[in-house]
């Protein structure tokens, strides 16, 4: 199989904000932080840390999908203290400018996982930090058990993530690649995406499969692993069963944190 690139659905990357979507980096910001926030996609949380830093703070905000970072310049390109560029993870040309550099749900789709934390750890100034949240997809669970189309599905979608290199179990083996790369002080801090039937935002937190299977099933098609009656039987399924019979999501996430010494 001939490796792809992924672009998230970009009404899913708005909906998230810095306070619900990376509440660890959130508690670590403060007045006067440079920040560099690697897969920015749409700038929804990157305008959050803007915000958070402050007008004597500065953000920069990088990503490697034109179209995305088009959306971010029109909905945030106004903020004083935020800026976008066009880069990709493993190929970052930062040296020592940033307080913070952080990446949310980006490394996921990324197979070079060790140069990325490589070159990320290269933009942070001495005594700074990398923080990476990230999903480890085969830990995600649903009370009670999805119909039997959907999961066709996700496990379509985890062979064709493994076929492209993007690590399922990237949370988990964060620690190891920040000791790798040299990090010091590495912590592990759980961060799951737990939503509960009655929740305010269940709608739009279980609506993120829905947007999936039609973000990437043209690829799981075009790679042999789904029938595009099959991904209408999945999202068709699971859209009714989450309506009717899904309690609780469980997505696996942990933000990772390491210092530069």
């Amino acid at each position: 199989m001939t490796a792809q690139s992924h672009r998230s659905a970009p009404r899913t990357l708005d909906r998230r904000t810095l306070q619900r979507d990376h509440r660890y980096l959130a508690t670590l910001l403060r007045s006067g932080l440079s920040v560099l926030d690697v897969g920015c996609g749409t700038g929804a949380i990157t305008s959050g840390v803007a915000k958070a830093v402050g007008p004597k703070g500065r953000v920069v905000g990088v990503d490697r999908d034109a179209v995305l970072l088009e959306l971010a310049c029109e909905e945030y390109g106004a903020i004083p203290n935020l800026s976008f560029e066009r880069g990709d993870a493993a190929t970052l040309a930062f040296r020592s400018e940033f307080d913070i550099v952080t990446a949310a749900r980006t490394l996921q789709w990324i197979p070079e996982h060790g140069t990325a934390i490589s070159k990320m750890k290269q933009a942070v100034k001495p005594t700074g930090m990398l923080v990476v949240l990230d999903y480890s997809h085969t830990r995600n669970q649903w009370e009670p058990d999805p119909p039997d189309e959907f999961k066709r599905f996700y496990r379509a979608f985890l062979d064709w993530r493994q076929a492209n290199h993007w690590d399922n179990e990237i949370a988990a083996h964060l620690p190891e690649l920040f000791r790798s790369a040299g990090l010091a002080d590495i912590q592990s801090h759980v961060q799951d995406e737990i939503v509960v039937r009655g929740d305010p935002d269940f709608p739009e937190r279980t609506a993120l499969w829905t947007e999936t299977i039609e973000s990437a099933g043209e690829q799981l098609s075009e790679a042999g692993l789904c029938t595009r009656l099959e991904l209408q039987a999945a999202r068709d399924g699971y859209a009714a069963w989450v309506k009717t019979e899904l309690k609780r999501q469980t997505l696996w996430m942990r933000t990772v944190t390491g210092s530069v010494v």
